[in-house]
């Protein structure tokens, strides 16, 4: 069912109540019946207790464990309050059910992210392309959308159609947000069961981002001979300007390259990234530079190759213009969500922006305009280039040495650090040249900075640590297979049988950041342990990405060594973090062309069906994000 508009005109109207001339009656919403292969089911769009009792099973039989981080609730001017021995809060709340309060609240951010991406993404290509543009996923997709399908119970057609489940995931958001006001919820079950609930909406949210812009940018559709990218800050040319994307939205990183070949400077100016933004634009420009995950913010920046650094929404350090001033790069920021204190300055000249920037006048500008910012970027960059001379902000190898002697082994630095690294060891180890402690930390590190900022001394630790790797870092090159979006149907069927017979063992789903110690190598080794059993392993977002650093045994990168089809023992770059939704989508797949069960407004069925016929399980190895709790609780 979609909301169609409707308009009447009457140039006159007689009737035996009324009498009009040049009357004209607009229906902004209509109901409209496409789709009659499946009957509706039971709960199309289902509201914040619809799936209420589906809920309370899932959580009697896997009963949540909470370790609290904190034990008191300061969320209201009564508290703080302290829960802790069985006390309870002003409120009457108790220690369980604040922490799922708080877990319900990480899922609403998380979900309200990809959404209110999502929501972006679409308004920006209906501006840009119309609202009538066909969800075209290719010859081997039939069912283009099928976690909307089965949460929302409509089969959208084209761009527009879209924002109906855009508009009933943000209101299920902002009543899950309600709920966790003071005074309201007291079960931690049932803020559970939110939480589920609005992290189900968050798949909806997701599916809708990434069939948005396969349709709008005509990304690969289910490609899985996707093409191989070289990645590292290796591939980036010292000799080119570069510009540096962090974030997840697309959108400004398509024009930006739009422009470049409108321009003829293509391949003249390096395009380059971290996080998701850069995943996404590989899918659309095959020579943009993958140059890390999350965790590689510090150590590019300080590395001093970016010339200009565009950053979007979210997973972006928020110092990221003290840090990009440091070495005399400059910012550009264009995403409302993330302003950054700057000035609008969207309606300013193009040229005197540059300007400003060129000659030091900004260190940062704010452009809501993604093309407008595009350009201004290619300009700068242009500009900036010959007189930054990849300045860096990392010590020498000789400056490391008199640094590390101002260290007064105060373990201020190792008591900070969230992976408990030994850094005053390596920092002491450095007062006589010996930097391998250092390097020895690296792999570890998830370049935070919290131990510089700790140091009584001002000692640059994570820098240091950082040039201890710099005769690595400048060469570091691996191979990613781009994201190739949705699993095909035709994939469905040639895997459903042998995975609910159990002929393959099952699928997992590697999500998230791997910024835990050692999480980069260690989401490599569990895709490679799960691909030697035959299982079909699937990656996102800076998982996808982490699993491309490493080589086998046999000197290959796992890209390489395996195939990235959706099959037993296939390796399968689905694309960014909103791609998520095509692996839940899969496994609803599954049911429907397999099993023959009906997803229309079917959610209930379909994930009993799921749980019980089709091994599948995420798994988000590392922090930090509201968006992995959420992804992984949907």
């Amino acid at each position: 069912m979609t909301k169609e508009s409707a308009t009447l005109k009457f140039d006159s109207l007689s009737t035996d109540t009324i009498k009009a001339k040049g009357l004209k009656i607009r229906i902004s919403e209509l109901p409209v019946e496409e789709w009659t292969e499946e009957p509706q089911g039971p709960h199309p769009f289902p509201e914040l207790v619809d799936l209420r009792n589906w809920h309370r099973i899932l959580l009697k039989k896997y009963p949540p464990f909470y370790a609290p981080v904190c034990d008191y609730c300061c969320l209201c001017t009564f508290g703080k309050c302290d829960l802790s021995r069985e006390k309870h809060g002003a409120c009457g709340l108790t220690l369980e059910a604040q922490q799922a309060r708080i877990v319900a609240l990480a899922c609403c951010i998380g979900a309200s992210c990809h959404c209110g991406h999502s929501r972006h993404l679409v308004h920006h290509l209906i501006e840009k392309y119309g609202r009538n543009v066909p969800l075209d996923m290719g010859p081997e997709i039939n069912v283009e959308a099928p976690v909307t399908r089965t949460v929302c119970g409509i089969k959208p057609k084209t761009i527009k159609d879209l924002e109906t489940a855009l508009d009933y995931v943000e209101t299920q958001i902002m009543h899950t947000v309600a709920s966790t006001h003071t005074g309201q919820e007291s079960s931690a079950v049932d803020y559970e069961a939110k939480a589920m609930l609005v992290s189900m909406c968050d798949h909806v949210g997701m599916e809708v981002a990434d069939i948005a812009q396969i349709a709008g940018y005509d990304f690969p559709k289910g490609d899985e001979d996707a093409p191989l990218i070289e990645t590292g800050l290796g591939t980036i040319s010292k000799d080119k300007p570069f510009i540096l994307m962090v974030g997840h939205n697309v959108a400004n990183g398509v024009e930006l390259v739009d422009y470049l070949k409108e321009t003829g400077k293509y391949g003249s100016i390096e395009i380059g990234g971290i996080c998701c933004t850069i995943l996404d634009l590989t899918r659309y420009d095959f020579q943009s530079k993958i140059v890390g995950p999350i965790t590689y913010q510090l150590r590019i920046i300080r590395s001093g190759l970016p010339d200009v650094i565009m950053v979007d929404e979210q997973c972006i350090r928020t110092d990221i213009i003290e840090e990009a001033k440091a070495i005399n790069a400059k910012v550009i920021a264009w995403n409302e969500k993330a302003c950054h204190g700057l000035p609008d300055s969207t309606h300013e000249e193009e040229d005197k922006l540059v300007d400003d920037l060129v000659n030091d006048k900004k260190d940062a500008v704010l452009i809501f305009d993604p093309e407008k910012a595009a350009r201004v970027a290619v300009k700068t960059v242009e500009k900036i280039f010959p007189k930054r001379n990849n300045q860096r902000n990392l010590p020498t190898d000789e400056e490391m040495i008199e640094i590390a002697k101002k260290c007064t082994e105060c373990f201020e630095c190792q008591r900070t650090c969230p992976n408990n690294l030994y850094t005053t060891d390596a920092v002491v180890a450095a007062q006589s040249g010996d930097f391998s402690k250092l390097e020895g930390l690296y792999e570890a590190c998830l370049t935070c900075g919290r131990c510089e900022d700790a140091c009584p001394q001002e000692i640059p630790v994570t820098g240091m640590i950082i040039q201890s790797w710099q005769k690595y870092i400048r060469d570091e090159k691996w191979l990613v297979r781009a994201g190739r979006g949705p699993v095909k149907d035709t994939e469905i069927r040639a895997v459903g049988a042998p995975i609910v017979l159990g002929e393959i063992p099952g699928i997992v789903a590697l999500i998230g950041c791997g910024n835990l110690p050692n999480g980069s190598r260690e989401v490599a080794r569990i895709a490679e342990e799960f691909l030697k059993r035959r299982y079909i392993v699937v990656a996102t977002g800076c998982s996808a990405m982490d699993i491309g650093r490493y080589k086998t045994e046999d000197g290959e990168y796992l890209y390489e060594k395996y195939p990235g089809v959706f099959d037993a023992g296939g390796l399968t770059n689905i694309g960014s973090c909103v791609s998520n939704g095509h692996i839940s989508g899969a496994a609803m797949k599954v049911a429907s062309i397999f099993a023959r069960r009906n997803l229309r407004g079917n959610f209930e069925e379909i994930a009993d069906y799921i749980l019980n016929r089709v091994g599948a399980v995420g798994i988000s190895w590392g922090a930090m994000s509201q968006k992995a709790a959420s992804i992984a609780t949907g």
